[in-house]
């Protein structure tokens, strides 16, 4: 009868969290403190793809931007009408 063979279990090592704990701080930039009333740069609401796929023609570079500050229009003014009439959600009516 064949016997079985043993299988050798490779030894394990131990991270070294020092050492992992120190690439990690050094990897990460210090985070600068928000300042108030400064905002980001706005990025597109509207998605170029979608929008081109929505078309049936050919769209210039300009339409979107366009179509970004008029999409934002709206959305102010129904922030407004919700505001004005006590609310803090945005409702279709709104529009």
């Amino acid at each position: 009868m064949a016997k079985k063979k043993a299988k050798k279990k490779a030894a394990k090592k131990a991270p070294a969290k020092k050492k992992a704990a120190k690439k990690k701080a050094a990897k990460k930039a210090p985070r600068k403190a928000a300042k108030k009333g400064k905002k980001k740069p706005l990025d597109m609401i509207i998605s170029k793809s979608r929008t081109k796929n929505c078309a049936g023609i050919n769209v210039s570079g300009e339409f979107y931007g366009a179509l970004d500050a008029a999409v934002r229009e709206i959305i102010a003014g129904a922030e407004a009408r919700a505001v004005s009439n006590g609310r803090k959600t945005l409702r279709p009516h709104d529009l």
